[in-house]
C-alpha cells in the first residue's frame, strides 16, 4: 500500500483563507495578461472557453444565496445546468477586464462550496486557474503550499465525486513527496495529479503510466 502522501503540517483556517486570497490575486494578474484569443480559446472544461471559466469562478462572489438557489429551481435542480448556464451568460455579459477584478476584488471574500468548506474554496480556485493554463500552455506553476493544502485533502470519496476511479492506481507526483493509492503507477507533476483526482483530462505528454491514456484529451 503506497503513503497516502500526507503532510504532517496542520494547516490552519487562516493558512488557508491566505492562501486563497493569494491565489485570486495571482489569477486575476494573469487573466489581465491574456490577449483576446486567448480569452476565447478552450479551457480543460468541456464546452467552456477561459471566459466562462473565469466568469464561473467569480459566481459566489457575485450572487446571493437566494439567488442561487432561484438560479438552480430554473434549471430543475440540476446544479451542473445551473452552473453552465450561468457561465455562458455571465461570459456574454462581462469584459475580461471585469472578470479578472471580480477574482481580485475579492480576494478576501468568505464564499465556500456546498461542503469542503475553505479547503473546497482553494481547490475551486486552484482546480479552475489550472483549466485555463494547462488548456492555454501557460507555464504556471501553482504555489507548493498550496498545491500540498489540496492533495492532503484527495480521498477514494473526493475522487469519485468528481467522477473519476482511481481504483488499482498509485498517483506519484515527480516534483513532491506525495503518492496516493496503490497499484500501476501514474506519474506527474503534483497540479497535474492534482488534475486527475478532480476529474480533468490533460493534453497528452503530462502524465506517464500504463493508465496515462485515461486521462489524456483525445
Amino acid at each position: 500500500m503506497a503513503d497516502t502522501g500526507k503532510s504532517n503540517v496542520a494547516h490552519t483556517t487562516m493558512d488557508i483563507r491566505s492562501a486563497i486570497a493569494a491565489e485570486r490575486r495571482e489569477l486575476a494578474d494573469l487573466l489581465d495578461g491574456l490577449t483576446p484569443e486567448q480569452w476565447d480559446a478552450p479551457s480543460l472544461c468541456a464546452g467552456w472557453r477561459v471566459r466562462e471559466v473565469a466568469a464561473h469562478m467569480s459566481l459566489g462572489f457575485r450572487y446571493s444565496l437566494p439567488r442561487v438557489l432561484w438560479e438552480l429551481a430554473k434549471a430543475g435542480g440540476r446544479l451542473h445546468r445551473m452552473t453552465d448556464r450561468r457561465a455562458h451568460a455571465d461570459a456574454a455579459a462581462f469584459a475580461p477586464d471585469a472578470l479578472a477584478g471580480f477574482l481580485r476584488d475579492n480576494a478576501q471574500h468568505p464564499w465556500t462550496p456546498p461542503v469542503g468548506g475553505f479547503a473546497s474554496a482553494l481547490g475551486h480556485d486552484v482546480v479552475h486557474g489550472l483549466d485555463i493554463t494547462v488548456a492555454r500552455g501557460i507555464p504556471r506553476r501553482v504555489p507548493e503550499d498550496r498545491v500540498r493544502i489540496l492533495l492532503d485533502h484527495v480521498t477514494p470519496k473526493s475522487a469519485k465525486f468528481f467522477g473519476v476511479d482511481l481504483t488499482g492506481l498509485e498517483l506519484r507526483a515527480d516534483d513532491a513527496d506525495w503518492s496516493f493509492g496503490a497499484g500501476a503507477p501514474l506519474s506527474g507533476a503534483a497540479q497535474d495529479l492534482l488534475l486527475v483526482a478532480f476529474g480533468r483530462k490533460l493534453p497528452a505528454g503530462r502524465l506517464r503510466g500504463e493508465a496515462a491514456g485515461r486521462f489524456t484529451r483525445g
